[in-house]
């Protein structure tokens, strides 16, 4: 036989309902900032990817030397990838402002 008398109410599944419905705060890694970051930096690698290309010759057996060991090439376009790398890794470990909504929790 069962413990409980005929006159207990059941236990009410509506909380449980209630509960499998709420969705949990989402919070993101990143912030709008951080992604603002990251694609300045990455914008700053293709610039200094763009200014490294080119120097083909119109004669395969002519070497122009200028062209190839250029200031662009050579010192300018390395500078302008490793500060956009720079401003990834800044982007990525920026922490992101804190909200309202975690500060609540």
């Amino acid at each position: 036989m069962s413990t409980l008398s005929k006159n207990t109410p059941p236990k009410p599944i509506v909380t449980e309902a209630k509960k499998a419905t709420a969705k949990p705060q989402q919070t993101f890694l990143f912030d709008r900032e951080n992604y603002i970051w990251m694609l300045g930096g990455l914008a700053l690698i293709f610039l200094g990817l763009f200014l490294m290309s080119g120097g083909k010759s119109a004669n395969p057996n002519e070497f122009n030397y200028a062209e190839i060991y250029s200031f662009r090439r050579i010192t300018l376009a390395p500078v302008l990838m490793m500060i956009g790398f720079g401003i990834e890794v800044y982007a990525i470990m920026k922490k992101p402002k804190e909200t309202s909504a975690t500060t609540q929790q």
